[in-house]
């Protein structure tokens, strides 16, 4: 599963990265970021979690 970050849709509430920090970050312009080119098996649930959590609808998952 690969996780990616909507730019446009990104407000920097962060959710995402206090829901599963192992995949997603801030960046130094203080909005989201995947940080892994795979989400590994084991995080999977937890980046489904961070998805269904962003209150803008910016955490894409394919």
């Amino acid at each position: 599963m690969k996780a990616t970050i909507d730019d446009g849709r990104c407000r920097g509430h962060g959710v995402c990265t206090t829901i599963c920090p192992e995949v997603f970050a801030m960046t130094d312009d203080g909005y989201a970021e995947a940080i892994v080119d795979e989400v590994p098996d084991e995080l999977v649930d937890s980046a489904r979690e961070a998805a269904e959590a962003c209150p803008e609808n910016a955490v894409v998952l394919d």
